[in-house]
């Protein structure tokens, strides 16, 4: 428990510190994910659970000139909360039918709930220094899952020895320097948390930073020693074309992504996304996808964006649009940024 009472104390010192940002949530009742017994007096013990997967190796491509985007391995298929979720209630039945009105609750990343601090004291993992629990068989490409249950269980007398040694490669290559010493993220510099927790406009300073990367970021997973590189099969679904995704409607949007985890961002947060992209492209072959977006976007923030990544361009035609847009653009937010972005245009 040593373990535990530790990590709570740096919650709660990152939470005094406002690194939550506009994850709200976790400042919620935070005594709830320290002390089961809290979200049900009668439970007594955590049983963790890891599900491991095979991240597939992405298609070899140059992003800039075919004007595709870059996905977080874990969202393709469909959304892990109901897949994980699935096989750990098969688990929690199998444990209530040795004990008849037993008393059992079953989370997936989705309740208040302090899982990588007891997956870490169950021994499933340690913390690297990229912040994600690390297993010495599947490096950290596994999800977790957790029982709640009044049953009573022995916790493990040792934490799982860490083994990043003196490595620092996710610290070092990380591509906004989210990671810190001693194995602390800053949500607000973290690309996982701009282009899926953050709703609101992106930083500006941010933008760049964010390259091809349209929801979430593996770069301090793929640079992680213990992630082995497999010869799995190549996912064109990995990279999908920006321009396709800017012009998907709310209908197109629920066809493709219902069933995934990308669902998360909505569509106007996937579409700003894919805006920031294609301005980090450097393509001239993306003005005109944004400009479309500038002009007939009914999302704002969609708007705000297509608005920044046309101010990228040299080219004349994206100045053009920028000017068009301006003279009609009702929104004050989204009209700052065509100004701000004809300021940065020749």
């Amino acid at each position: 428990m040593r373990r535990l009472d530790e990590r709570a104390e740096f919650f709660s010192r990152w939470l005094a510190e406002g690194r939550a940002a506009g994850m709200g949530w976790l400042a919620k009742s935070p005594e709830k994910r320290l002390d089961p017994r809290l979200i049900d007096p009668r439970l007594r013990s955590a049983i963790m659970l890891a599900w491991p997967y095979t991240p597939p190796r992405i298609p070899e491509f140059d992003w800039r000139a075919e004007m595709r985007g870059r996905i977080a391995a874990y969202a393709l298929g469909p959304d892990y909360h109901d897949t994980v979720k699935a096989r750990a209630i098969v688990v929690a039945e199998a444990l209530a039918a040795t004990r008849p009105g037993s008393v059992t609750r079953v989370y997936v990343d989705t309740g208040p709930v302090f899982e990588r601090e007891w997956a870490a004291n169950a021994r499933l993992g340690w913390f690297g220094r990229n912040t994600n629990l690390l297993n010495r068989r599947h490096g950290s490409y596994f999800f977790l899952a957790e029982i709640l249950t009044d049953a009573e269980f022995d916790a493990p007398d040792e934490p799982y020895r860490e083994h990043c040694g003196t490595c620092r490669r996710c610290l070092d290559l990380c591509p906004t320097g989210a990671l810190e010493e001693g194995y602390r993220l800053e949500p607000q510099l973290c690309i996982s948390y701009l282009t899926i927790e953050h709703r609101g406009p992106i930083p500006r300073a941010m933008r760049p930073r964010l390259g091809a990367w349209i929801f979430g970021c593996d770069v301090c997973q793929e640079v992680c020693p213990w992630n082995a590189d497999d010869a799995t099969p190549v996912n064109e679904a990995l990279a999908p074309s920006l321009v396709e995704l800017l012009a998907l409607d709310d209908d197109g949007f629920r066809r493709r992504f219902a069933k995934s985890a990308i669902r998360r961002t909505k569509r106007r947060g996937l579409l700003r996304n894919a805006a920031i992209a294609l301005g980090n492209s450097g393509n001239p072959a993306a003005i005109a996808p944004l400009a479309r977006a500038l002009a007939s976007e009914p999302e704002p923030l969609v708007r705000e964006h297509a608005a920044w990544a046309l101010g990228r361009f040299a080219e004349s035609d994206a100045r053009a649009a920028l000017e068009r847009a301006r003279l009609r653009e009702p929104d004050p937010d989204v009209a700052k940024e065509i100004s701000l972005a004809l300021d940065r245009t020749p």
